[in-house]
């Protein structure tokens, strides 16, 4: 059913984050797919993410967009939340950009800032990834995983500079969810080096490095994670402050599309 959504191979695929979704009206669009219409393909059923695959372009590129992804929480098993990258590989994308809203643990880090994921860490993911992606272990135990890979990491950088957009830089942590951090679990998390934390993103990037796509993640910090403030945490934050950044969040992925 996805034959014709995109006339030549998407010079990169974008999968956008919560409240990221209305990056989608800024481009050329050529084709959409509501995923509901897809057979097996899991039902949207968070708060900005709206379940569709658009086709379009900007800058001369060619762009596959994901407006809404497929959470862990949401009930649904690891390698349905992979559809995105391996629709993205068979569609012949080499290169994908994971945008996600993430809590800010780092001291340094407010909401609204934007901050290019340098590294990432999880409990088992890696694990959990290689059990349903059905890949012995003997295929993947010398592999040496490329996500965040440092070209993109580098055109992110550098579309920052051009737009004189200041972003941060750090090491996102991914937790399963379906509830927020508590304080302690912060803390922990900080002291293992992580600087934000959300809910996606990990098992896309560790997978799109598998199956060999050049992968970078921008996170947008939309919120104090639990305990580094005492204010009490709510999706509608979420939303709202990336609803703030996103003339920012805009500006930095086209300048990124035009550059790759």
């Amino acid at each position: 059913m996805l034959d014709g959504l995109i006339a030549d191979k998407p010079d990169i695929s974008i999968v956008l984050g919560s409240g990221l979704g209305d990056f989608a009206k800024s481009i050329n669009i050529r084709n959409t797919i509501s995923t509901s219409s897809l057979p097996g393909y899991p039902a949207s059923t968070i708060q900005g993410h709206e379940g569709k695959i658009i086709s379009g372009e900007y800058s001369g590129k060619s762009i596959l967009l994901f407006q809404g992804r497929i959470h862990f929480y949401e009930g649904y098993k690891i390698n349905e939340c992979l559809l995105p990258v391996l629709i993205s590989k068979k569609m012949g994308a080499k290169k994908i950009l994971l945008t996600n809203a993430a809590g800010g643990i780092n001291p340094n880090f407010h909401p609204g800032d934007l901050m290019l994921a340098t590294s990432f860490n999880s409990i088992n993911i890696k694990k959990e990834l290689l059990e349903v992606t059905g890949l012995p272990t003997a295929e993947t135990k010398n592999f040496l995983l490329d996500f965040p890979t440092e070209e993109i990491n580098k055109i992110i950088r550098l579309s920052a500079e051009q737009e004189n957009i200041d972003i941060v830089e750090g090491t996102y942590w991914y937790t399963k969810g379906p509830s927020y951090e508590t304080p302690a679990e912060i803390q922990m998390i900080k002291i293992f080096g992580g600087d934000a934390v959300g809910m996606s993103t990990a098992y896309e990037g560790i997978f799109a490095s598998l199956l060999g796509l050049q992968t970078g993640s921008i996170s947008c910090i939309t919120n104090y994670a639990a305990g580094i403030s005492n204010k009490k945490l709510n999706h509608s934050e979420v939303t709202d402050t990336a609803n703030n950044v996103k003339d920012k969040f805009e500006r930095l992925v086209k300048r990124v599309i035009s550059l790759i």
